[in-house]
């Protein structure tokens, strides 16, 4: 193999930009991957340039995207020194109103491309004795979520993932994190349909600010990385709240204007 570089998925936009913004910053060589090709190269332009930033347009949710993301990066004899499993979409609504292909492509792209790409891209690592793999989770993963429910679910399946990775990879070198952030203002609220919700009118976190705090996690090699501190409060907090009341709550912050109106108006 060639040289190393880090692998940020969804990239051209929201968490995934400012991973790789920072990463350059820290002198870190990239390859950057998402389904819009004219984004990922202007970004990939601006920092500097394939030798720098490598760009890899790829719909992630086809079945095939982990062969093909593998077989693109073995015939530039590229290895991963760094994966960053960002890529991902939600879907708010009723689960019974959700139409079924929507469904199937968030779980594709949320579950099963991160769980194929950590198996691709982390056993070299483990061969090297050293490397790192962030799993983007969200503060949605800590409790049910009505109204982002699929979502929530795949969450809650990638936090579990992540920490019972991090277990069975103890000792190998290799760094694993699970960054669970709580409201970021990027476009996945637009794609997600949460921007009618009270969710999002909660404190929000910067992008770039939620990936300072997950590069400073890793270097201190921590495992769960919660950004802002009211976050930490409230995810610990629910330990001590029936279950039921947090369910509740997590439903109301995502209801939709229109299915409040439904509540409220039976």
């Amino acid at each position: 193999m060639g040289e190393l570089r880090a692998l940020v998925t969804g990239a051209s936009s929201g968490i995934g930009e400012a991973f790789a913004r920072a990463l350059s910053a820290r002198g870190a060589r990239l390859a950057l991957v998402a389904r819009r090709a004219d984004r990922l190269a202007r970004l990939c332009a601006e920092l500097g340039g394939e030798d720098k930033a490598l760009p890899l347009p790829l719909d992630l949710a086809r079945p095939d995207a982990a062969d093909a993301l593998a077989s693109a990066l073995d015939a530039r004899r590229i290895g991963v020194s760094l994966l960053v499993n960002n890529a991902g979409v939600g879907l708010s609504g009723r689960v019974l109103e959700q139409p079924p292909e929507k469904i199937r492509a968030m779980l594709d792209l949320d579950v099963r491309a991160l769980v194929e790409l950590t198996r691709r891209f982390a056993p070299p690592m483990v061969a090297r004795g050293q490397g790192a793999l962030i799993n983007v989770v969200s503060r949605a993963a800590f409790q049910p979520v009505p109204f982002l429910a699929v979502y929530a679910a795949s969450k809650a399946f990638v936090l579990s993932f992540t920490e019972s990775l991090a277990t069975e990879l103890a000792g190998t070198g290799v760094v694993v994190q699970a960054l669970c952030p709580g409201n970021v203002p990027t476009e996945f609220q637009q794609v997600a349909g949460t921007g009618e919700t009270r969710f999002n009118r909660t404190a929000a976190t910067s992008a770039s600010e939620v990936v300072a705090a997950s590069l400073r996690g890793l270097d201190r090699r921590t495992l769960i990385v919660i950004p802002d501190l009211k976050n930490r409060l409230e995810v610990g907090a629910q330990r001590f709240v029936p279950r039921s009341l947090v369910r509740h709550l997590a439903g109301e912050l995502f209801r939709i204007s229109s299915d409040r109106a439904r509540k409220d108006n039976p």
